[in-house]
C-alpha cells in the first residue's frame, strides 16, 4: 500500500520539479529592461571637452517655474502635488524612449557639469547643436532614438508585415531569431504606466471640476491600453478647470527616422483667467478663416472643429519630451486628425515661459540684429499673438491628402514635423494679418507682428537642424531671402520689407499646403534637405549673438517645492 501511494507522489514531484525549473517566458517589460538601449555598455562617459561643456551650459538662461496658487482650493493644491509625481514618471519613460537606462547612463559620467548637460539633453547628444555627441566614444545619434533596433534599416522596416508597426504607441523590437516585432507601450513599460494610472485615478478623486475629473479618469485608462482618443475628446471638453494637465505619449519629434512614434511628456499648468478671457472670441472664427485661406478649394475643404478653445497658462512643470532641448512655449493638442475635424484643438499659451524667452532672448537679439528704426515694433503682445496663432495654424490647412494617400502625417513620414511647423508659423502670421484687417486685433499694429516674427527666426534658427522648429525657421529665412522680404544693411542689421514679406507669406502658404495636400514626400524631402540649412551670412550673424552672450534657450528650475515655497 505504501508503494501504491509513493509512486504518484514521486511522479507529481517530478512534474513540479520540471515545471518549476523550466525557464518562464519573460514579459515584454522584463525584456525591455534587459535591453542595453542605444548607449554603449561599460565605458566611462567622459566629455569630449570640458571647455565645450562649460560653453554649452552657458547658452541656457535659468528660469524658475512658479505661479500664484493662492486662489486654489485645498483639494486643488493636493491634486497639484499628485500631478507633479505623475509627471516625474513620464520623465523617466521619456528617458527610456530616448536612450534606454537613465541611471546606468548617468552613473557612468564622472563629472557634475557633464552630467548636468546630459540631463538637459536627455542623453549624450547636444540637441541644440544638430545632435552632436559631447561624450567620448559616442557616435551619431540613431534617428529612431530607442524606438527601433539601432541596426534596423528602413528597407527592413518597410518589408515588416505588421499593421501595428506605424502605430504611435508601439516599439519595434527583435525576436530571438532576429526578426522584427511590435511591442505596445503599455506592455513594454507596464509597471510605470500602471503606477502612473493609479496616481491619476487618485488625482481624479481630488478633482472638483467635473471636466478635469472625467478627463483624468479616462486618461488613466488610456495609459493602460494605448487607446488615447476617448480621453482626447474628454480633454477637449474640459473648459473650466483652474488646473490643466497634459500627460502621455504626445509628440513625434523624437522619432527622426519615420516620425511615427510618440514620446512621453507632461505639462502641469495653471490657468491665467484674465489673459484667457482675451482669447475667447477667436475659436469661433476658425471655420471662416479656413475658408478664406489663399489656396485652391480642394486644399481647404476640411473645416476645423469650432469647439476648440484658447487659454493662457502659467506652466509650473515640464517633463519628458517637452523638456528636452528647446522649451515649448505654446501647445496645440490633441494631434489626432479625427479629433481636429470633429472638435478642433485646444491652444494653450504658456505665458510665463513665453515672457522669459521674450525678455531674456528675443529683445537682446533684436537690439543686435534688427534695424534700430524698427525696434519700436518688437513687443511682447506681438510675440504672444504670433505664438498663439502659430498654434491655431496647426489646426488649419489640411490633415488628409486630396489623392487618397492617407493622412499628411503618415505620408510625409520623417519630413512631416518640419513641414508642419513651417505651415503653423506662416499661417500664424497670415491669420494675424487678417484679424487686423477685420478689426479683431486692435492693440499695436500689424507691423509689430511682422518685425517680431522676423526677429523670432533668428531665435529659433539657433535650435539647429536637429529641431523641427529650427529646420522650419531656416527654410523660412531662406525663402524670405529669395523673395526679398528683408534687407541686410551695411551695419549688420536687418530691415523688414513689409509688402514683400506679405507677398512671400501668401506664396509660402501655398507651397506648404500643396505639398501636404498632395502627400508630396519627395518634394518635402528635397525642400528640407536643400533649404533647412544655415547659409554662411546667417551663421556669421548667429555667431555674433553667441559672442554677445545672448542665451539660446532657457532651462527650468522646477518642482512642487518651488511652487509651494513661493506662496
Amino acid at each position: 500500500m505504501i508503494k501504491k501511494i509513493t509512486l504518484p507522489i514521486m511522479v507529481i514531484s517530478c512534474i513540479a520539479f520540471i515545471t518549476g525549473c523550466a525557464p518562464s517566458e519573460k514579459t515584454a517589460e522584463e525584456t525591455e529592461i534587459a535591453r542595453q538601449g542605444i548607449i554603449p555598455a561599460e565605458i566611462t562617459l567622459n566629455p569630449v571637452s570640458n571647455e565645450l561643456i562649460s560653453e554649452r551650459l552657458a547658452i541656457y538662461s535659468p528660469v524658475e517655474l512658479t505661479a500664484n496658487i493662492s486662489h486654489l482650493t485645498e483639494k486643488e493644491k493636493q491634486l497639484l502635488v499628485k500631478l507633479f509625481e505623475i509627471a516625474g514618471i513620464m520623465d523617466g519613460l521619456f528617458w527610456n524612449q530616448a536612450i534606454g537606462n537613465k541611471q546606468d547612463f548617468l552613473i557612468r559620467i564622472p563629472d557634475d557639469s557633464t552630467r548636468e548637460f546630459a540631463m538637459i539633453n536627455y542623453g549624450p547628444w547636444n540637441r541644440l547643436n544638430n545632435n552632436k555627441p559631447f561624450i567620448q566614444g559616442i557616435s551619431e545619434k540613431p534617428k529612431g532614438a530607442n524606438f527601433y533596433p539601432a541596426d534596423m534599416t528602413k528597407d527592413e522596416f518597410e518589408a515588416f508585415d505588421d499593421p501595428d508597426k506605424i502605430s504611435q504607441y508601439t516599439l519595434i523590437r527583435r525576436n530571438e531569431n532576429g526578426s522584427l516585432k511590435t511591442v505596445w507601450y503599455h506592455e513594454a513599460y507596464a509597471s510605470q504606466v500602471s503606477k502612473a494610472a493609479k496616481l491619476i485615478k487618485e488625482a481624479a478623486e481630488l478633482a472638483e471640476d467635473p471636466g478635469l475629473k472625467k478627463y483624468l479618469d479616462m486618461r488613466a485608462d488610456a495609459l493602460l491600453t494605448d487607446d488615447y482618443q476617448p480621453s482626447d475628446f474628454a480633454w477637449m471638453e474640459m473648459k473650466t478647470s483652474n488646473i490643466d494637465f497634459v500627460v502621455g505619449p504626445i509628440e513625434n519629434y523624437e522619432d527622426a527616422l519615420f516620425g511615427y512614434k510618440a514620446a512621453y511628456e507632461s505639462f502641469v499648468l495653471l490657468k491665467d483667467i484674465e489673459w484667457s478671457k482675451k482669447l475667447e472670441k477667436f475659436s469661433a472664427m476658425l471655420p471662416d478663416l479656413q475658408k478664406g485661406l489663399p489656396v485652391k478649394d480642394e486644399y481647404k475643404q476640411e473645416i476645423p472643429g469650432s469647439k476648440a478653445d484658447m487659454n493662457a497658462y502659467d506652466a509650473v512643470f515640464y517633463a519628458g519630451d517637452c523638456n528636452a532641448g528647446s522649451k515649448t512655449i505654446a501647445i496645440n493638442l490633441p494631434n489626432d486628425e479625427e479629433v481636429h475635424l470633429k472638435y478642433g484643438s485646444r491652444k494653450l499659451q504658456l505665458k510665463n515661459a513665453m515672457k522669459a524667452k521674450f525678455d531674456k532672448i528675443l529683445v537682446p537679439i533684436s537690439e543686435l540684429l534688427i534695424d534700430p528704426v524698427q525696434h519700436q515694433y518688437i513687443t511682447f503682445t506681438a510675440f504672444f499673438e504670433n505664438t498663439m496663432f502659430h498654434e491655431v495654424g496647426h489646426a488649419m490647412g489640411i490633415k488628409n491628402t486630396i489623392n487618397g494617400k492617407g493622412t499628411v502625417r503618415n505620408t510625409l513620414k520623417e519630413q512631416y514635423s518640419a513641414i508642419e511647423e513651417s505651415k503653423a508659423d506662416i499661417l500664424g502670421l497670415y491669420l494675424v494679418t487678417k484679424l487686423y484687417e477685420m478689426g479683431e486685433l486692435t492693440e499695436g499694429e500689424v507691423m509689430d507682428n511682422y518685425v517680431t516674427f522676423f526677429a523670432g527666426i533668428f531665435r529659433s534658427s539657433r535650435f539647429g537642424a536637429a529641431s523641427s522648429h529650427g529646420k522650419a525657421n531656416m527654410m523660412r529665412f531662406n525663402y524670405f531671402n529669395e523673395q526679398d522680404a528683408f534687407t541686410r544693411n551695411e551695419d549688420g542689421t536687418y530691415t523688414v520689407n513689409f509688402e514683400k514679406m506679405t507677398e512671400a507669406t501668401i506664396s509660402l502658404i501655398q507651397k506648404i499646403i500643396y505639398i501636404q495636400g498632395n502627400g508630396d514626400y519627395e518634394g518635402a524631402k528635397k525642400w528640407v534637405e536643400e533649404k533647412a540649412i544655415i547659409m554662411p551670412q546667417l551663421q556669421a550673424d548667429l555667431d555674433r549673438l553667441n559672442d554677445a552672450n545672448i542665451p539660446v534657450d532657457i532651462v527650468f528650475e522646477q518642482g512642487i517645492d518651488i511652487v509651494i515655497s513661493d506662496q
